[in-house]
Parts: C-alpha cells; sequence; structure tokens
C-alpha cells in the first residue's frame, strides 16, 4: 500500500524500518496468499504440511492466511509482520510497544476502523500515521485522507493484535452499539418472549430492563440467529472484549462484538429470561426460554457458565420446524436406507447411532421413532436433555442429582410395558447391560454411543464389559454418521485440484480424476461462505450372521470392517466420495469428516 504521503518514518518505540527491499509489492490479490505462503516457506517460518492446513482454512473462512497462521499459532504475529512489511516495502509497527493517542481516536470513525482495520497512533503537524493490517488495500488511504483531511503515513501491524486494540479503543464510546443497532434494525420486532414465571420477583426484573438498548439486542440477535438457521449462540466475555458467534452448519461464524461495557447486561437479560438466578455468578445454571415470531415458538436451551471475565452463556437454538423426521430425506443410499428400516421395524433387539457430539444422532433415533410411532406402540424415551417434544411418545428427562440416570429409568420403563425403548446415551456397563437385557426380552432399544465407526462400536460393547455372545445376539444394525456442509446452490462453481493439493489430503489420486469438484464461491445467500444446509454421511452395519459369528470368535475391528464392506456396506469415507461425485459437498469437507 503506498503512502499518502511520502514522509520520512519518525521512530518511536516498537516501529521498525523494513529490511531488505523486496522486488516489489504484489499487484494481484487473487495470489496474494499463494505468494506469502511462498515466502513463509522460503524463510523456513511454516511447514509445508501446516501451510496446506492454513490454505484449507482460509479457503473455508475467507479470512487472510497471515491471520489464519496466527490464530493457528504456527506464526508469530511479529515475526509475520516483518514478512510483510519487507514483502510490501512499509514499515512495521509492534502495537504491545506503542502507546495510542485516544485524542486522535474521533478522527477515524469507529466503524470505519472496524471495517477496514486501521488505527490511528499519532499525529505530528499535518501527518497522520496510521496502523494497517492489509497492505493491499489501496483504496484505504485515499478515503482516510479525504476524511480526516490530514497527510497520511501507514504502517502495518498484526491484524490479530490490531482488531483488538481497535475494539479496546473504540469501545468507550456508543457507536459502535448503534452502528450494531442500526444493522439490526427491524430484526425482532414481531418477536415476544414466552416467559412462564409467574413470582412477582420475576416480573419486576423483567420491567426493569425492558427499555434498555440490550432488550432491542437480544431480540434481534435471537430472531437473527434463527433466521439465519444457526444452531447455538454463544456469547463469550473477554478481558477487552464481548464476542458473539453463531455455529451455523456446524461452523462458529464471528457475528458481532458489542461494546464491552455491556457485558453484565447481556448476561443479565438473557438469565432473566431463562428464569435463572441474575445474582450467582460463581456456579454454571442451565435454563430454557421460548420465543414467539409469528406464528412459530421457539425453544432455547440456555447455558452459563463462570469463565475468567465473566459468565460464557450458550444458547441452543431448539426449531421444531427445522426439524426434518422422514429418514427417506436424509440421503440414506439405497441399501442402507432398506437395512435400517428393516431394523427398526422388528419387534425386538438393539439399533445403535454412532457418532461424536453434534452428528445428528438424536435427529436420526427421533426419526426413527417417527417412522413406529402408532397407536399400537408405546414408546418411551430417557434423554438428557429432551430436545424436542415428539407426540404419542413418553419422555423422561434425566436428573442425575436426584437418582434419575439412565440405568435408573431402563428399571423403570421396563415395568411399564414397552414395546420400544430409546435411551439417550449408553455411558456405562450398567446402562449397557440392562438395555441388552431388554433387547434380548422382546424389546426394540435404540441408543448412541460415542465411536468412530460402526464396527468398532460392536467391540467397544465388548470392552465396557457385556459378554460378546449377548451383544452378537442383542445388536441388529450399527449406524455411524457425519454431517458435512451442503456446497450453495446459489454460488455453486466447478473448482479442480492439483495433484500436490490431492496429495497434501492424503488421498489417492488415481479415482479422483473422473470427478467433477465444485464449490462455492460465496455469495449474500450463504454469507459468503460457500456452504449452505448440511448433508448426512452415514455407514450403516447390518448384522448379518457372518458378522454375528466373528463377534463370537473376538474378530478385530478391521475383521468386521472389511466382511461388512464385502456384504455391501459403505465406509463414511466411501458414501462420502458418493456425495461428492453428485456435487452436495466439497473433497475438504469429506476429508475433514471422514478417515480411511
Amino acid at each position: 500500500m503506498p503512502t499518502a504521503k511520502a514522509s520520512p518514518l519518525h521512530p518511536s518505540a516498537g516501529m521498525t524500518a523494513p529490511h531488505a527491499p523486496a522486488a516489489g509489492p504484489p499487484t494481484d490479490s487473487a495470489h496474494a496468499a499463494d505468494r506469502l505462503g511462498e515466502v513463509l516457506l522460503a524463510q523456513g517460518l511454516v511447514t509445508r504440511d501446516q501451510l496446506a492446513v492454513a490454505l484449507r482454512e482460509q479457503r473455508s473462512t475467507h479470512h487472510r492466511l497471515g491471520l489464519v497462521l496466527v490464530r493457528q499459532g504456527v506464526v508469530d504475529e511479529l515475526e509475520l509482520t516483518k514478512v510483510l512489511a519487507r514483502q510490501y516495502r512499509m514499515p512495521a509497527v509492534d502495537l504491545s510497544r506503542f502507546e495510542v493517542d485516544a485524542r486522535i481516536l474521533k478522527l477515524i470513525p469507529a466503524d470505519l476502523a472496524l471495517k477496514r482495520m486501521v488505527l490511528p497512533l499519532k499525529r505530528e503537524g499535518r501527518t497522520l500515521t496510521v496502523a494497517v493490517a492489509d497492505p493491499a488495500d489501496q483504496g484505504l488511504l485515499e478515503d482516510l485522507k479525504f476524511i480526516t483531511r490530514y497527510d497520511l503515513f501507514a504502517v502495518l501491524a498484526g491484524e490479530h493484535t490490531l482488531r483488538s486494540l481497535i475494539e479496546r479503543h473504540y469501545e468507550s464510546s456508543d457507536e459502535q452499539l448503534q452502528s450494531i443497532l442500526k444493522e439490526m434494525e427491524g430484526i425482532g420486532e414481531d418477536v415476544e418472549v414466552v416467559t412462564e414465571a409467574d413470582d412477582d420477583a420475576a416480573a419486576v426484573q423483567q420491567a426493569l430492563v425492558d427499555d434498555a438498548p440490550v432488550v432491542k439486542l437480544i431480540n434481534g440477535l435471537l430472531t437473527d440467529a434463527v433466521k439465519r438457521g444457526a444452531s447455538d449462540i454463544h456469547v463469550e466475555p473477554f478481558e477487552h472484549e464481548i464476542r458473539i458467534r453463531y455455529r451455523i452448519d456446524g461452523v462458529l461464524q464471528e457475528v458481532m462484538k458489542p461494546p464491552l461495557k455491556m457485558k453484565a447486561a447481556l448476561s443479565s437479560r438473557i438469565k432473566i429470561l431463562a428464569q435463572l438466578n441474575i445474582a450467582e455468578r460463581r456456579i454454571p445454571q442451565d435454563g430454557r426460554l421460548k420465543l414467539k415470531m409469528g406464528t412459530r415458538v421457539i425453544d432455547f436451551r440456555v447455558s452459563t457458565l463462570p469463565v475468567l471475565f465473566g459468565e460464557k452463556i450458550v444458547l441452543r437454538i431448539l426449531d421444531k420446524g427445522n426439524l426434518t423426521l422422514d429418514l427417506t430425506k436424509f440421503g440414506f443410499e439405497p441399501k442402507a436406507e432398506a437395512d435400517l428400516l428393516r431394523a427398526i421395524l422388528n419387534p425386538y433387539g438393539m439399533v445403535l447411532v454412532t457418532g461424536p457430539t453434534g452428528s445428528g444422532k438424536t435427529t436420526t433415533l427421533y426419526s426413527a421413532l417417527q417412522r413406529i410411532n402408532t397407536v399400537e406402540t408405546n414408546i418411551m424415551t430417557a434423554e438428557d436433555p429432551v430436545e424436542y417434544n415428539l407426540p404419542g411418545i413418553n419422555q423422561a428427562p434425566m436428573r442425575a442429582e436426584i437418582g434419575l440416570t439412565f440405568a435408573a429409568a431402563l428399571r423403570a420403563f421396563l415395568r411399564q410395558d414397552p414395546n420400544i425403548i430409546m435411551i439417550g446415551e449408553i455411558r456405562d456397563l450398567e446402562t449397557g447391560g440392562i438395555a441388552i437385557k431388554a433387547a434380548l426380552t422382546g424389546h426394540l432399544v435404540l441408543s448412541t454411543l460415542h465411536t468412530n465407526d460402526a464396527p468398532s462400536t460392536v467391540i467397544r460393547m465388548i470392552d465396557m464389559g457385556i459378554e460378546a455372545f449377548n451383544v452378537a445376539s442383542a445388536v441388529n444394525l450399527v449406524v455411524a454418521q457425519r454431517l458435512v456442509r451442503r456446497i450453495c446452490t446459489s454460488c455453486k462453481a466447478p473448482v479442480s485440484y492439483s495433484d500436490v493439493e490431492l496429495k497434501s489430503l492424503s488421498l489417492d489420486i488415481e479415482p479422483l480424476r473422473r470427478i467433477s469438484f465444485f464449490k462455492g464461491a460465496g455469495c449474500d445467500q450463504c454469507g459468503g461462505t460457500g456452504y449452505r444446509g448440511r448433508a448426512g454421511l452415514y455407514e450403516v452395519m447390518a448384522m448379518s450372521p457372518a458378522l454375528r459369528r466373528m463377534v463370537l470368535t473376538g474378530a478385530s475391528t478391521v475383521e468386521l470392517r472389511d466382511q461388512a464392506v464385502s456384504e455391501g456396506m459403505l465406509t463414511l469415507r466411501m458414501d462420502g466420495m458418493k456425495k461428492l461425485e453428485r456435487g452436495i459437498t466439497t473433497l475438504e469437507e469429506v476429508v475433514k469428516e471422514t478417515s480411511e
């Protein structure tokens, strides 16, 4: 970035001139990340593997490569700033050693400072020194010169530190809040919080904050998260900032940073809505709130956790309107879908769904229950917690503090004349043992475990202490699943990969040559991510007679997998490749969520 005035730099604390001159600043910004990566490689600051990982994240998040490397802890921010300074022939500044003159902050509006990553550092006569993060932002200095009426001298700073300083120094004014509220104008005006509080104290607390700006902010936040399809809202207090993020399609995205002075008001407002104790900030609390948006009523599960600089609050959005309970629309391959339907229509036996947290296990179980929920069937579930209310199904929330555990609930269920039992999770030998016995005595049992794939689930149950002959007899089917992000259909475009990139992903190149790859370019519909919505990858292992015999003889996970594949099972990676061939998801998503 050229400076607006060719003025010599007066060295101050932490400010250094560039080192040996580079060949000249890059002119094609589309390949700036590649050039920076090559420079860092040449100087031995990163390895090829580290660069490949950072480039994949950079493509998915659209952040600058330097910021990604700093956040991953690969490169020291000051070292990176010096490299960029040499590349663009700019002086660099170490902001950790620089005192910002608070009197000149008003020269640059807060919203511009945050959007363009620029901070005024000092003023000498008619020259204003500013710290910038993006040396390729060609029009920034011209815009600043017009706004400030000063000659500009730009110095390069690390983006991570610069962002923190901007938010800290501009937080004291209300401009940041007003900017956020202006952006959210019209959002959340038709929202009504459905409260079940019946005590006067709660009503008084509600009235005290009903007219505060924080009410508009929280209502807008909840509404915006629902409209954007978020599954969670994270409110995180730090020493110099508050960060609010949404989890959309399984990935956290930063959406705003309200002024730090709103920290107490934000947590208090959310706790009041969730009917939690606002005076108690030392222990975790859990609550719920309901939001009425037009004709829709949406539940939020609220969890607070005391952290170093306040309370971190996570709101899980339970929007039944977005809950798909039709198994035929989940994206199972024909054989896998037929095997699953056959297993859940059996009058007895066990069906297990496995995968990491957030992979959609509960939704799969709910869908299975919905498929077999009839007037003639008594279905009982033990859940921790109950996420969605399903009509016609008896759902029991667990309360470990009073002794109502999964094992205790199972024992009670067996005295309630059940046909079908669903257990939220098999966590220990006691729960697993009762569940196996229920499956062997004429009940259909559905549950979840945390394992990496379908074959290892069987081995895990044996390792828990359940006899192999009981596992072989009781288990009818195991589903392992993952969720991958769908390519946004509004900005979907073909993409190609070099052999070097494919090798960096540890993939066999030959089978991939016949596949046409796609990726989202990023648009307004997907918030610039290139992804919109999620699709499931499924590994469905039906327990055949051969597999049951192998379990009895102590076969390993690899042997069970090989036998299941020979019988037609698709592994998670194989199912992912089928979704890839159909243009549903990207190669990066399949590699990230599956393994060979």
